[in-house]
C-alpha cells in the first residue's frame, strides 16, 4: 500500500513537472516565434556534437535497457542515421525556409503572393522502446529544422536511455526549448492530452488510436507512425539466395523488433522449401551462435518475450511447423534470446498472423500466382512497409502501382527508412502523415499564404456600390 502511494505521488509529480515544462515552452516560443536559419543550424550542429560526445554512453544505455543490444546495430540503426539526418537538414534548412513565390491572377494586380513557412510552436514527440535514440532524435531534427520547441516522452521500457538522452539534451538546450519527460503509462496519457501544436507518436496501432482521440480534444494535428504486418513478396524467378540474404538482414536487425521488419513472406508455392533452406543458411551465417553473440539482440523485456513465446505456442498447437535456426544447438533458457524462427503451414486463426510480430519470428505463406499474393495483401490493413524481391522491371512497376504501404523497398529491406530525401510515414492502419527531410519540415511548419498589396488598389472596381462600366468590363473579361 505504501509503495502504491509512493508510485502515485511520483507519477503525479512527473505530470505536474510536465505541465510546467509545457507552459514554459509556450511562453518561450511567444518571445521568439521565428528562429533564423543560422540559429536552427547551430542547434542541429550542437545536437550532432552532443550525440558524438555521448556516443558510448548511448550504446551502453540502450544495451542495458535491452539486456543485450548489439553495439553495431545501435551505431548503424540509431546513431548513424541520426547524424546523417542532422547533416541533411543543416544543408537544406535555409532553402526550405525561403518564402515560396506564388502567382497572382491578373484581376488582382498589382499585388504579390507568397507562402511563408512558420514554426508551429511546441511539438510533442512520443518515443517507443525499440529504437529509443533514433525515434527521439529523428523527429527532434524535424522539429528544430522547422523552428519549433519540443517535449520528448520516452518509453518507460528504456529508462537508462532516457537518462542519458536527458543529460545530453540538457547540456545543449534550456528546458524551455527541448525537454525530456519520463514516467509510466499515466504520464504518457497525460502527455498526449497536452495542447501541443503538433504531436508525433511512434508505436502500436492500438495505442495510436488513444493518442489520436486525446489529441482530437485539442484539435492537435498528429503524425502517427504505427506499424502492422509488413509483407515480403518473393517473385517466381528471383535467385533465392539474393532474397534470403536481404530478408534475413531485415528480420535479424534488433531481433526483429523493428516497425518495418518483414513480418511475413509470400513465396511461390513450389519455392517454399528451397526458400526455407536459403533463409536457414543466411541466418546461420549471420548468427553462427546466439547465447553469447554480441551481434544478436535480446528481446527487450519479459513481457515481450512471453508474448512472442505465446505466439509460437499458439501456432504450434494449431498445426504450424516451427523451425528455429540455432546453429550451435545452444540452450537459450535463462535468457530473453529467441532464435530466428521460420513458421510454415500457418493460417489466419493463429495469433502470429493476426498481430504485428515485432520479434524474430517469420511466417512463410505460399501463393499460386502474383494476383493471389496481391489480393491477400489488399484484403488486409495497409502495412507500414512492403518488400518485393524480383528483377523483372514490369513486375516491379506493377507492385509499385498496385499495392499500398507507407513505404516500399525493391530487392531490399528496412533501408528506405534511412533515406533522408524521402518522406517516411504510414497509411491507414499503419499511420498518417510524414516526417524526414523536406516533407518533415512541411509537416511541422505552417505554410501561411500571404497576399501583399501596396498603395495602389486595383480592386476598387469590384467594391460596392456595384455597377458601372469598369465592373461590366471585369465581367466581360473574366466571366467566360
Amino acid at each position: 500500500m505504501v509503495a502504491d502511494i509512493a508510485y502515485m505521488q511520483e507519477q503525479q509529480q512527473s505530470i505536474s513537472r510536465m505541465h510546467n515544462l509545457f507552459d514554459a515552452q509556450r511562453a518561450a516560443f511567444r518571445k521568439a516565434p521565428m528562429p533564423s536559419a543560422d540559429e536552427r543550424i547551430q542547434q542541429l550542429q550542437a545536437l550532432k556534437q552532443g550525440i558524438l560526445k555521448h556516443q558510448q554512453a548511448l550504446i551502453d544505455a540502450i544495451s542495458d535497457d535491452f539486456g543485450r543490444r548489439s553495439a553495431d546495430e545501435t551505431r548503424l540503426a540509431e546513431i548513424m542515421p541520426s547524424l546523417e539526418g542532422i547533416h541533411y537538414a543543416s544543408k537544406r534548412v535555409r532553402r526550405w525556409m525561403k518564402p515560396s513565390r506564388r502567382r497572382v491572377g491578373i484581376a488582382f494586380q498589382p499585388a504579390k503572393a507568397q507562402v511563408v513557412y512558420q514554426p508551429l510552436g511546441v511539438v510533442g514527440i512520443i518515443v517507443p522502446w525499440n529504437y529509443p535514440l533514433f525515434l527521439a532524435v529523428g523527429p527532434l531534427i524535424t522539429a528544430l529544422s522547422a523552428g519549433n520547441r519540443a517535449m520528448i516522452k520516452m518509453s518507460e521500457s528504456t529508462p537508462r536511455t532516457a537518462e542519458v538522452l536527458e543529460q545530453l539534451l540538457g547540456e545543449i538546450f534550456p528546458q524551455d526549448h527541448v525537454a525530456v519527460v519520463t514516467g509510466e503509462a499515466d504520464v504518457g496519457v497525460a502527455f498526449s492530452k497536452l495542447a501541443f501544436d503538433h504531436l508525433l507518436f511512434t508505436g502500436a496501432t492500438s495505442i495510436g488510436r488513444h493518442v489520436m482521440r486525446a489529441a482530437a480534444d485539442n484539435l492537435t494535428p498528429v503524425t502517427l507512425e504505427l506499424g502492422g504486418k509488413s509483407p515480403a513478396i518473393v517473385s517466381a524467378d528471383v535467385p533465392l539466395a539474393d532474397a534470403a540474404e536481404r530478408i534475413a538482414f531485415g528480420k535479424g536487425v534488433n531481433a526483429g523488433q523493428t516497425c518495418v521488419a518483414p513480418d511475413y513472406i509470400l513465396c511461390p508455392r513450389g519455392r517454399v522449401e528451397e526458400l526455407t533452406q536459403a533463409l536457414h543458411t543466411q541466418f546461420a551465417q549471420m548468427y553462427p551462435n546466439l547465447r553469447d553473440n554480441a551481434d544478436f539482440t535480446q528481446v527487450i523485456n519479459p513481457r515481450q518475450y512471453q508474448r512472442l513465446q505465446s505466439y509460437l505456442n499458439d501456432a504450434e498447437e494449431k498445426g504450424a511447423r516451427i523451425l528455429p535456426i540455432n546453429p550451435g544447438n545452444e540452450d537459450l533458457s535463462g535468457t530473453r534470446i529467441i532464435a530466428p524462427t521460420l513458421l510454415l503451414d500457418v493460417n489466419d486463426d493463429m495469433k502470429v498472423m493476426q498481430d504485428e510480430i515485432f520479434g524474430p519470428l517469420l511466417p512463410i505463406l505460399p501463393y499460386d500466382n502474383l494476383d493471389a499474393a496481391l489480393d491477400y495483401i489488399a484484403e488486409r490493413p495497409r502495412p507500414l512497409a512492403l518488400y518485393y524481391f524480383g528483377y523483372d522491371k514490369a513486375e516491379q512497376q506493377r507492385l509499385m502501382e498496385q499495392t499500398h504501404a507507407g513505404g516500399m523497398c525493391i530487392n531490399d529491406a528496412l533501408l528506405h527508412v534511412a533515406q533522408d530525401d524521402m518522406p517516411f510515414g504510414g497509411i491507414g492502419a499503419s499511420g498518417m502523415g510524414h516526417y524526414h527531410g523536406h516533407e518533415g519540415f512541411l509537416t511541422m511548419s505552417k505554410a501561411k499564404g500571404v497576399y501583399i498589396k501596396q498603395r495602389y488598389n486595383g480592386a476598387k472596381p469590384i467594391y460596392p456600390p456595384y455597377g458601372g462600366k469598369l465592373l461590366n468590363l471585369v465581367y466581360k473579361l473574366f466571366l467566360r
